[in-house]
């Protein structure tokens, strides 16, 4: 199991052993995060691996976005290394359609199939993911449609994020960030702004932090 674990990354997620949600729901926390917590528990929910402390040693971060019936709390949990089991992905686009309003479901699929035609595998995270994953409702008016985009290369990246800004959407607005092979992430709208030469710089996200980067030579760094 360890090596399983092993290189988790953002937007990774996990569940926990009976051990581990017994650590997390031992805590002095609100009543309204306790709540979130036993629910969690008792369903088997998963969390999601956040940016990680360089001084955590055999913990790892999580986080668990509560939805609207507990206040959209946003839990930071630290869980030994141990605890975690089941590492997975966030919901593939077609899980998601339900969510849509149906005149928006055939365009929904025609962009992702035009990503997958670039050899991508995108996921749904944000309130359309935990929405599908748990049941509960995450989604208010005006919820943006976050996708996380794992790419090979930067000109996969380039790819992608011109697909997505010149596509033919009416739906909610499309958000997300792009996923470089080293771990790195950058929001694809950002992305595209910097290699377009709009932008001097770029916000990128790693596991322990963010950096802003000028140039291209962090491309290329790792």
């Amino acid at each position: 199991m360890a090596s399983e674990l092993q290189g988790l990354q953002r937007h990774r997620l996990v569940r926990l052993t009976p051990e581990g949600w017994a650590g997390v729901q031992s805590g002095d926390r609100e009543p309204l995060a306790q709540a979130a917590l036993a629910h969690w528990a008792s369903r088997d929910l998963p969390l999601v691996v956040t940016r990680q402390r360089v001084d955590e040693g055999e913990q790892v971060a999580l986080g668990l976005p509560a939805p609207t019936c507990w206040g959209r709390l946003r839990l930071a949990l630290s869980v030994p290394a141990a605890a975690l089991r089941d590492p997975h992905g966030f919901p593939e686009p077609a899980a998601i359609t339900p969510l849509l309003a149906p005149p928006m479901h055939a365009a929904w699929t025609t962009l992702t199939d035009r990503l997958a035609t670039l050899g991508m595998a995108p996921q749904v995270y944000g309130s359309h993911g935990w929405q599908v994953i748990t049941g509960l409702a995450y989604l208010r008016e005006g919820s943006d449609l976050d996708l996380w985009l794992p790419v090979r290369d930067a000109a996969q990246a380039d790819a992608a994020a011109t697909l997505l800004d010149d596509a033919d959407w009416r739906g909610p607005r499309l958000d997300g960030e792009i996923g470089l092979p080293d771990g790195a992430a950058v929001a694809w709208r950002e992305w595209q702004q910097w290699r377009a030469g709009r932008a001097d710089a770029v916000l990128v996200k790693h596991g322990t932090g963010v950096r802003l980067e000028r140039g291209s030579q962090w491309l290329t760094r790792n």
